[in-house]
C-alpha cells in the first residue's frame, strides 16, 4: 500500500550490516542497539546487496506488514514481504526503511518502505535475491548491553 510522507523530514540512518560468504549463497550481518533497528539493517542489507543504494532515490513509500509465529518468523516473512515488494509491482527498491509497529508478543511488523521502482537504466544490478531461508538463522539479543545481531543467509 503506497502511504503519503514528507521529504524534509527524511535521513538516513548509519549502515549497520555486512556480507559475509556462505557456499554458493551469501549472509546477511546485521546489528544495531535495538532488535528494531537490526531489523531495519538486515533489510537494507538484502537491499544493498540487489543494487548500490547510492543511486537510488526516495521517490515514493509503501507499507507493509508481516506476522510470524516466533522471533525467527518475523524476521523470515518481514525479510520476505520486502522481497516480495522488490519482486513484484511496485518493484521497489528502498532506500530507508522505518518499522512503525514492532510487536514482539504477537510477532507483527509494520514497516514503511522507502525508495523508487528499479530501472535498470539507473540502477546497477547487484545479484539477484531468489529467497529468505531458516538456514543458520540466528537472532541474538543482549538487552542489558543494547547489543543485537541477526545473521540471515539469502539463496543467490
Amino acid at each position: 500500500m503506497e502511504v503519503e510522507f514528507s521529504k524534509e523530514e527524511f535521513f538516513l540512518p548509519e549502515i549497520k550490516y555486512e556480507y559475509l560468504d556462505h557456499t554458493a549463497d551469501v549472509q546477511l550481518h546485521a546489528w544495531g542497539d535495538s532488535l528494531l533497528e537490526t531489523f531495519e539493517q538486515c533489510g537494507m542489507a538484502m537491499f544493498g546487496y540487489m543494487t548500490e543504494l547510492d543511486y537510488v532515490t526516495v521517490t515514493s513509500c509503501y507499507q507493509i506488514e508481516a506476522k510470524g509465529d516466533d522471533i525467527e518468523g518475523l524476521l523470515f516473512h518481514f525479510l520476505d514481504e520486502l522481497l516480495f515488494l522488490f519482486s513484484a509491482e511496485p518493484f521497489l527498491i528502498c532506500k530507508r526503511l522505518e518499522i512503525t509497529k514492532f510487536d514482539i508478543e504477537t510477532f507483527e511488523i509494520e514497516c514503511r518502505c522507502y525508495g523508487e521502482p528499479f530501472d535498470l537504466d539507473k540502477h546497477p544490478q547487484g545479484t539477484e535475491v531468489k529467497a529468505i531461508t531458516y538456514s543458520a538463522m540466528q537472532i541474538i539479543q543482549e538487552p542489558e548491553r543494547n547489543h543485537y545481531e541477526v545473521f540471515v543467509i539469502i539463496d543467490i
